[in-house]
């Protein structure tokens, strides 16, 4: 009897929370401050300082960056009153049609083609070779890092050296070498900063395929081997489908460094020479919008950029089968 009347009181109780959710709308299975905050909400307040970070320094700048481009910008001292009138979608007509932004857009195209898979094919090489090597595995991980952390302003100087008219490279060409030389060549200049580019990042994806390769199982390469594939075989047919994510990781990231190219021609060919043909995007900005006085036209063409890589991004990330 005790038992059937607490069944009874226990499908009551249920039936009054059901009553209390509304019709129709099945109770809730969590309270309001777990549906809210999740289940662990202390997790959350550890991520506050970089949201915040993420606001102050990408979110807020690229709105702002939004609302100037479509003004006649001005900058001014803090409370000066100074004329910006609205001047609509003008910046970004000039975007499309100045011939050295143009340009620069096309100089990152060049970059990009020779950049992008170059990193992709050394670093997943060279991060195959070193996860087999055995003696001094520690010594040449380490070389290949060291240049991505040097300050730029002491390997460039190491560059000029070898690039140069009289240099290095050009001396042992000998009769081979190009004439105008790599930094002043207007067909070699922007290939040059690219392999520049390329070397000095290469550790850093190196890492990155080194840490995939840890999580690719050992049992496919000796299944692979029992089928009688060698080793250029397993690398395709195991390493290359096991590092896919790492991949397109590194496709994104060597995209996004490339579009963002300021400081290699910069010091390399001395400001984007010659004639503009190692001008990036970036630098154009920084020339129109700190030297020339114009951070509205300079805000469209950052605009337009962020367009392009998103763009491109996606198609990487869709291609690349980066959902997995």
């Amino acid at each position: 009897m005790s038992t059937s009347t607490s069944v009874a009181g226990t499908r009551l109780g249920a039936g009054r929370r059901a009553s209390a959710a509304g019709p129709g709308r099945p109770p809730s299975k969590h309270p309001l401050r777990v549906r809210v905050f999740g289940r662990h909400p202390y997790g959350g307040l550890f991520a506050v300082p970089y949201l915040v970070f993420v606001i102050g320094v990408f979110a807020y700048p690229l709105v702002f960056a939004v609302y100037m481009s479509f003004f006649d910008y001005f900058f001014a001292a803090p409370g000066a009153q100074v004329d910006r009138p609205f001047v609509g979608l003008d910046n970004y007509v000039q975007v499309f049609t100045d011939p050295a932004v143009l340009q620069s857009f096309a100089n990152v195209g060049v970059f990009l083609i020779i950049n992008v898979p170059l990193t992709v094919l050394l670093s997943i090489v060279l991060a195959t070779a070193l996860n087999r090597v055995v003696h001094a595995r520690v010594f040449l991980r380490v070389s290949y890092y060291v240049p991505y952390v040097t300050a730029s302003v002491a390997v460039i100087a190491v560059w000029l050296f070898l690039f140069n008219s009289d240099g290095l490279v050009n001396n042992i060409l000998g009769p081979l070498a190009p004439n105008p030389s790599w930094l002043i060549n207007p067909a070699l200049a922007m290939p040059t900063v690219a392999l520049y580019v390329t070397w000095k990042q290469l550790g850093f994806f190196i890492l990155l395929y080194l840490a995939a390769l840890q999580n690719v199982p050992d049992e496919l390469y000796e299944s692979a081997a029992t089928d009688g594939a060698g080793k250029i075989r397993s690398f395709f047919s195991v390493t290359v489908p096991g590092v896919r994510p790492a991949t397109v990781l590194v496709l994104l990231l060597s995209t996004i460094v490339g579009a963002n190219l300021f400081t290699e021609p910069y010091l390399l060919t001395g400001g984007g020479g010659p004639n503009g043909a190692s001008t990036s995007p970036v630098f154009v900005m920084y020339q129109q919008g700190i030297e020339q006085g114009h951070p509205g036209f300079a805000a469209a063409i950052g605009i337009v950029l962020v367009i392009v890589v998103l763009v491109i991004a996606f198609l990487e990330n869709r291609f690349g089968e980066g959902r997995d």
